[in-house]
């Protein structure tokens, strides 16, 4: 499912960067370039960051 229209940016796109540390929407913009257009995305940029931040950290087992 596409977040950004404008840059065709998919939302598994934006989870992606976000887990790579961007926690706000310019931040996501640099990394991926949603919400870099028009800026309608920015809420839905907004609440995927929240639901990010909300997940429990991943542990590695096998290190």
């Amino acid at each position: 499912m596409f977040v950004c229209i404008c840059a065709r940016v998919r939302e598994c796109e934006v989870r992606a960067a976000i887990r790579g540390g961007a926690r706000t929407e310019a931040c996501v913009g640099e990394a991926c370039g949603a919400g870099t257009g028009c800026g309608s995305c920015h809420d839905r940029i907004a609440e995927l960051i929240d639901a990010e931040a909300a997940r429990p950290l991943a542990v590695n087992l096998a290190a």
